[in-house]
């Protein structure tokens, strides 16, 4: 299987989520994955500081896997707001001692954004072969479109983690929420898409236990994972109030090796782009029982698989299995 990921990674950033960091690691162990190519985007981390870490987790690996650097902002959306907010939060709850230790990414040499266009000759120059895995905002992905129109068909698969619609306290989740307008191209250009919700992705669950597991495999990999996952499970427990961390983004690689780590639906799926409190806010339409209301418009596109119930057992069963026999 061959794969990009697209993705705004944070491992070793002060207060920024790790999960990015496990999907590449996922994808990377797995013998059934070859990773051709990983680009950054701003979300989680800013655009520099994201291909920072990529930069700085393939070298210290030792792999020849090209990194590019992508879009520092959203289409439309101002960066300002979400950047305050993601950027601070480890100093403004007075976590980030937790992170004393953890040595930081390597600051990388500037480099243009060029993901897009990455993305899109890869994918266009091998049709029916790459699968685009993107777990941050989907700028980079919605630039690919628009440049390589072509894209929407060439793709054998667009694998996407971003959306919320039932989970308490979301209203919208940050991946859609920085880039409405992007996640609204991408939903409806009527390509094969498999959506992985927050709704899916808050049943999934690693305790300090299953990061002791890692630990035991002793090697380069599962060595940055432990020294970069450990602090973010303590800052989980302590401001989310959970035994552990969610691992949102690996959940959509552990997908692609074994469906059977999830239920599935399919549904019609897009984001608001109006309103104060709902521009960003995904919604999903049963394509058995498209009974269209007066002013409601049709779906567009074409209808997207969406994850449902996940077995959380198996996806880190997946996870230690793969790490453990890379070598």
């Amino acid at each position: 299987m061959r794969l990009i990921i697209d993705c705004d990674p944070g491992n070793g950033v002060a207060g920024a989520n790790v999960d990015d960091g496990l999907a590449l690691a996922l994808a990377i162990a797995a013998p059934d994955i070859s990773l051709e190519l990983i680009t950054t985007v701003a979300g989680n981390t800013a655009s520099t500081v994201g291909f920072s870490v990529a930069r700085s987790m393939v070298e210290r690996l030792g792999l020849d896997i090209p990194v590019r650097r992508g879009a520092s902002q959203a289409l439309v959306e101002p960066a300002a707001p979400w950047r305050d907010r993601l950027d601070h939060g480890a100093e403004r709850s007075g976590l980030i001692d937790l992170w004393r230790g953890v040595p930081a990414p390597s600051i990388a040499p500037y480099e243009a954004p060029a993901a897009a266009h990455a993305i899109g000759e890869l994918i266009c120059n091998n049709p029916g072969e790459i699968t685009l895995v993107a777990i941050g905002p989907l700028t980079n992905i919605a630039h690919a479109i628009q440049l390589y129109p072509e894209m929407v068909n060439a793709v054998a698969e667009i694998v996407i983690m971003g959306g919320v619609f039932n989970v308490e306290g979301y209203i919208k989740d940050t991946n859609f929420g920085i880039d409405p307008e992007a996640a609204h191209v991408v939903l409806t250009s009527g390509a094969n898409i498999t959506l992985v919700p927050m709704d899916a992705t808050v049943q999934t669950q690693m305790l300090h236990q299953d990061l002791d597991r890692i630990a035991e495999i002793n090697t380069p990999l599962s060595e940055f994972l432990v020294e970069t996952i450990r602090p973010w499970i303590d800052y989980s427990i302590q401001t989310r109030k959970l035994p552990g961390c969610w691992i949102h983004d690996v959940l959509v690689v552990a997908w692609l090796l074994d469906h059977r780590v999830a239920t599935t639906v399919t549904r019609y799926v897009d984001v608001a782009l109006e309103g104060v409190l709902t521009r960003g806010t995904t919604w999903q339409r049963d394509p058995h029982n498209l009974r269209l209301d007066v002013g409601i418009a049709p779906p567009q596109g074409k209808p997207v698989t969406v994850l449902k119930n996940v077995d959380n057992q198996k996806l880190l069963s997946i996870i230690h299995h793969n790490l453990n026999i890379y070598r």
